[in-house]
């Protein structure tokens, strides 16, 4: 959920680290733990491509994760209840994008496209945060900047493309891969919408408030879904999925993540982005099965140096 919407808790960090470790130590662990969290997403879609209806994924997933940020934060979002009511508009709006679009989308992409694909394809959404920050709120761009999301792009459109360039003219490629490209624009969206539009609320106390917005906009696609398509499997996998994205990329990737920037800062902890489809490959190998094409190797050798140098910053 690439891409750093969330920046830190609201509170600052505690000096003190866990179980004899430093908290600088712990923060490093979460770093490294916290991509395999947020590719867990796209390895339970694709598991459950053929066995459980997208919406459906989506709403429990957000639902449980509500459900959970209540429990933490529920006294602090009442105190704020007022703030709610003045930014109702612009939490629906990223509920509609980090919960529908960042999250349905995906389910709905895995049903035709790999996780390795997924998860490459989501490794461009930094390069495209950058654009959009250059084109809507006059963020500086270099150069170097522009010939990385330029590198980054070719990379993209080569996985999309499976490694044959006819496919563009002939219009021939995975409709999953273009299902994962709408998650990923509607992901950088959300990612500037939590930069650049301010809030009286803490991150973790807005956070809570977007997953009740984007779980009351969730709930009439669920129920039209379960009623004119198929419902939700309760069965032994469909709960374990359920389960699974609530705790790992739902709540617990969030929470390492906010745990990670806000000790380590926001450049460290970016470095999440640059390694998860790296995690997503070798999980989806390990679990799934599935094989590098020499055409994935390709694209992240194109995708991942446009995004470092993408997101270089101008030296003052």
């Amino acid at each position: 959920m690439s891409n750093a919407p969330i920046s830190g808790g609201d509170q600052a960090p505690q000096e003190h680290g866990f179980a004899g470790f430093s908290e600088r130590q712990v923060a490093y662990a979460l770093l490294l733990t916290a991509p395999a969290m947020f590719g867990a997403n796209m390895l339970v879609a694709r598991w459950m491509a053929d066995t459980a209806p997208p919406v459906a994924l989506a709403f429990w997933r957000w639902f449980g994760v509500l459900i959970l940020m209540l429990m933490i934060r529920g006294p602090k979002l009442w105190q704020h209840r007022h703030d709610v009511r003045r930014e109702w508009k612009d939490l629906l709006v990223l509920g509609a994008l980090g919960m529908g679009i960042c999250g349905a989308f995906v389910y709905i992409g895995a049903e035709t496209t790999t996780a390795t694909n997924i998860g490459l394809l989501y490794a461009s959404a930094p390069v495209m945060i950058v654009f959009l920050a250059w084109r809507f709120y006059g963020e500086r761009l270099t150069a170097v900047q522009v010939v990385g999301g330029l590198i980054s792009l070719a990379g993209v459109l080569w996985i999309i493309a499976r490694g044959d360039l006819s496919a563009f003219k002939n219009l021939q490629f995975t409709i999953g891969d273009l299902w994962i490209m709408g998650a990923v624009a509607g992901w950088a969206i959300y990612a500037i919408m939590m930069k650049y539009r301010p809030s009286a609320m803490g991150m973790m106390t807005r956070f809570t408030a977007i997953c009740g917005a984007g779980t009351l906009l969730l709930a009439p696609f669920y129920v039209w879904e379960t009623l004119t398509i198929k419902p939700m499997p309760m069965t032994q996998d469909g709960i374990t999925a359920i389960v699974l994205l609530i705790l790992l990329p739902g709540f617990g990737a969030y929470q390492a993540y906010a745990k990670a920037q806000a000790v380590l800062g926001a450049a460290r902890g970016s470095l999440i982005l640059y390694m998860g489809p790296v995690y997503v490959a070798f999980l989806a190998w390990f679990f799934l099965g599935e094989t590098l094409q020499s055409y994935h190797l390709i694209g992240a050798a194109l995708v991942l140096p446009g995004i470092y140098l993408a997101n270089r910053r101008p030296k003052s």
